[in-house]
């Protein structure tokens, strides 16, 4: 089994707080007209914003909890996009091209505005949801800002977002905040022992500690064998800076074909690379990740991470050859120049 898609997923955990926020708000009539709700990637940030949109076009609920019985037809009905007092806005296939946008475009929120001044087809609020707000390009971005400068009665806009700096400050500030915080590791286990019922503990306990709280994370580890690709990272950086030279190019064969596999060893080494400095700051380093910072000054590791995130985004936002940038991520590793 794995994760619903967030409008048809019935379960969420950790955010209790949040919910309590937001059923608070409904009950006393004091709801603002757009929520900006944050965290990192995979913490739940979109299955929050369809429980919030459901709950609205359902009614305030009794307690704190916003869930909805998936049973329900209102629930059913924003499951499958059919119901009439709901829009949603997200990153959408090219169809030149055929291959998923990088951003947000004008053209997926210019119908924002005129949905929102409708009168609600059911009598209750018209709500808006943009996931992945951070992807707004500049005219979009705008587009949405006219709305919040002016904000309907009876809507609500909400905006889930993993980088909400990358966001205008003008829409920032009209909006009411919700950050979404990691997840603990009991809620990581329980939510893992239902999307992955057949899975041995063992490797359950090793998705939550490589996902820093984002079963969104995990999920797409276990799905692309992210388990046996953090075992390679792990000798990547252990090996910092005298990876074999034959054991680097048959890494890059292995990993270089499979598009997933490359941005999933790339994340891991970067992913590895932070914790270890988070950790040398914080004195709580292990001994491998002391070793491996030793060979050069802490700044430069953090050098390291940002050419290893250019690398990563070039290779994959113009679709070049991933075996070269493996190579040529080992040479950064090794305090290297890459081989052009």
């Amino acid at each position: 089994m794995t994760s619903p898609a967030p409008r048809a997923n019935s379960l969420l955990r950790g955010h209790a707080a949040a919910e309590a926020q937001v059923a608070e708000a409904m009950r006393a009539g004091r709801l603002h007209h757009a929520w900006l709700i944050t965290g990192p990637p995979g913490v739940g940030k979109a299955t929050f914003a369809y429980r919030f949109a459901r709950r609205l076009l359902a009614g305030p609920p009794a307690g704190d909890s916003l869930a909805m019985d998936a049973r329900d037809p209102l629930f059913r009905r924003v499951a499958v996009g059919s119901h009439a007092d709901l829009l949603s806005v997200e990153r959408e296939m090219n169809l030149k091209t055929k291959r998923m946008r990088t951003e947000i475009v004008v053209e997926n929120t210019r119908d924002i505005p005129a949905f929102m001044h409708l009168t609600a087809a059911e009598g209750g609020w018209r709500v808006v949801v943009v996931d992945g707000a951070e992807d707004l390009n500049r005219s979009a971005a705008n587009s949405l800002l006219k709305v919040l400068e002016e904000p309907p009665n009876r809507a609500v806009l909400l905006l889930t977002c993993a980088a909400p700096g990358r966001l205008l400050p003008t829409i920032r500030s009209r909006c009411r905040r919700l950050h979404l915080a990691p997840l603990n590791d009991t809620d990581m286990a329980e939510l893992l022992r239902t999307y992955l019922p057949d899975a041995e503990d063992d490797m359950r306990d090793r998705l939550i500690g490589l996902s820093d709280g984002s079963i969104g994370h995990a999920l797409e580890l276990a799905e692309g064998g992210g388990v046996a690709i953090a075992e390679i990272a792990r000798e990547v950086l252990a090996a910092v800076p005298d990876l074999p030279v034959l054991r680097a190019h048959a890494i890059a064969d292995k990993i270089g074909r499979d598009d997933a596999a490359f941005s999933t060893l790339m994340d891991l080494l970067r992913a590895g690379i932070a914790a270890a400095v988070r950790d040398t700051a914080r004195g709580t380093a292990v001994p491998d990740q002391a070793r491996m910072l030793a060979t050069r000054p802490l700044d430069a590791w953090v050098d390291v991470w940002h050419a290893l995130t250019r690398l990563q985004d070039e290779t994959e936002g113009a679709y070049l050859d991933k075996r070269q940038a493996l190579v040529a991520g080992f040479a950064l590793l090794a305090g290297k120049s890459p081989s052009p």
